[in-house]
């Protein structure tokens, strides 16, 4: 008797079990490690949390509704970062269950489940999972658009319209690189003859105007903004530096999908085992319309972004990796054929466990092993509450006053704006990027200015004092690393601007 295991008669008899089983496990990982492993938010994500609370309708950072979200998330939780890590994994759950649903209408049930698991490895290594903001918002409204546009083209499904409207205003609000993957459904559309039959009728015009209506105060205030400037295109001399910046963009896309590439190697022939009769995972055949929406949409936005990010310098995909990458998964098992053996299945097992879960794993032995080289600082180890609670207690005491404000050194002062009584942001170097607070507003109101302590005395770096000429520098307060190790105390210099009238 054939022996096969549970995971194969589960993909075949309950694949969206399945799905949700994976899924949930994954974002159970990531929330545990954010819990137990991070005492401060990861990249810029509590930057992102103080543009947010001033709920602008645009800013140098992009379009508003990742900050806006995250700010509702952050308050929702009672002022604790758990909300918004939430947050971020809601979108994973609802990127890989959309995607899903897209893989089940062009594979069939049972291979849109291998879809998921590949590009559940994909995403793992490409794109972050808890730095929400509009990287990680982009890729459940770019995977609901692709859905809904598969929808409109290939099932002739003429009430999906209204959804892709919808999916489409957000993904604008977002990103700025939606309006490049609008355009490439645009093309595709007029490319294939089942998409030019869908554009014939009314219901585009109508889904149009509302994409306009939401996105119409976003572009009121592009507009008014006047950042509608593209970068510099490179000169000559530039050329080479360029070809090798958009040659990097394209290996870190391809090494993202290292692990996709080195599952379909184990599962081909060249490993088999002797006499083995692999299980086989069956769909139907999948139409031709259908094989070249997947293959467009796998290639066409990774290679655009590639080579417009190349172009003007850029040292990330614009758009993020996660968008380009999304659709990887579905296209390997569309080229795989109509039959998938599954061949060495404890082994492809473990290796798909280990490229999910090695990311989480690095952050963990990143957090406990660096510290002790003393090579670098894990910004996740800043005791972020510590920290505001300090700087907004002292001002209290001091002047008998709430903290409004806060200045000084970016990633400082994000984190001291995280506290209760959430404080602005004023970002001195470039006041500009923080059109709510200036310098003389500052003035009147009052506020803490930090910077890193770099001797006993707290003297603040020169442009510092410079933009607050008269600060008085207090003695330097010194927190410690989740894990000190080697390297030294977290040392924060910092002065008091008393409100005007005190």
């Amino acid at each position: 008797m054939r022996f096969t295991s549970l995971v194969i008669e589960l993909i075949r008899a309950r694949p969206r079990l399945v799905v949700w089983i994976v899924v949930l496990l994954q974002a159970a990982l990531w929330l545990f490690v954010a819990l137990v492993f991070y005492r401060s938010p990861p990249g810029n994500l509590a930057t992102l949390l103080a543009f947010g609370r001033e709920y602008q309708v645009g800013t140098d950072l992009g379009p508003p509704l990742a900050f806006w979200l995250a700010d509702i998330a952050y308050r929702a939780a009672g002022g604790h970062m758990f909300g918004v890590y939430v947050l971020a994994e809601l979108c994973s759950i609802a990127t890989f269950i959309t995607l899903y649903h897209l893989a089940r209408a062009v594979v069939g049930t049972q291979q849109a489940v291998l879809a998921v698991l590949l590009s559940m490895t994909v995403l793992a290594f490409s794109s972050p999972t808890l730095e929400f903001g509009p990287l990680v918002l982009a890729r459940p409204l770019w995977a609901l658009l692709l859905l809904h546009s598969w929808q409109l083209i290939g099932q002739r499904r003429g009430n999906a319209w209204f959804v892709w409207s919808i999916a489409a205003g957000l993904l604008l609000l977002t990103t700025s690189a939606a309006v490049g993957l609008l355009l490439l459904l645009v093309v595709f559309a007029l490319a294939t003859a089942g998409g030019r039959q869908t554009l014939r009728a009314l219901d585009p015009l109508y889904a149009l105007l509302v994409v306009a209506v939401l996105a119409l105060p976003y572009m009121i205030w592009v507009i008014r903004a006047d950042v509608l400037v593209l970068p510099a295109l490179p000169q000559l001399t530039e050329l080479n530096a360029r070809g090798l910046n958009t040659a990097w963009l394209l290996g870190s896309l391809v090494l993202g999908a290292a692990a996709v590439l080195g599952l379909a190697v184990l599962n081909s022939n060249w490993f088999a085992a002797k006499g083995e009769e692999a299980p086989i995972i069956y769909r139907p055949p999948v139409e031709p319309l259908a094989r070249n929406f997947v293959y467009f949409f796998a290639l066409a936005p990774g290679l655009a972004a590639v080579v417009i990010s190349g172009l003007f310098g850029l040292d990330r995909v614009i758009g993020g990796a996660g968008v380009a990458l999304v659709m990887s998964g579905l296209a390997v098992i569309v080229a795989a054929g109509d039959l998938i053996a599954m061949r060495r299945q404890r082994v492809l097992r473990t290796v798909w466990a280990a490229a999910v879960a090695a990311p989480a794993a690095a952050v963990v032995a990143t957090t406990l092993l660096l510290p002790w080289t003393g090579t670098g600082e894990v910004t996740t180890a800043m005791p972020a509450r510590a920290i505001s609670d300090f700087f907004d207690d002292s001002f209290v005491r001091r002047t008998n006053k709430p903290l409004r404000a806060v200045a000084g050194e970016i990633q400082l002062a994000s984190l001291i704006a995280l506290h209760s009584g959430r404080p602005h942001l004023l970002i001195d170097a470039e006041p500009q990027r923080t059109p709510w607070i200036s310098q003389a507003k500052f003035a009147e109101t009052g506020g803490v200015v930090v910077w890193r302590a770099s001797d006993t005395a707290g003297t603040p770096p020169p442009d510092i004092a410079k933009r607050f000429p008269g600060i008085v520098p207090e003695v330097p307060r010194a927190f410690e690393w989740l894990v000190n190790g080697r390297q030294g105390l977290l040392r924060i210099g910092w002065a008091i601007v008393r409100p005007k009238g005190t």
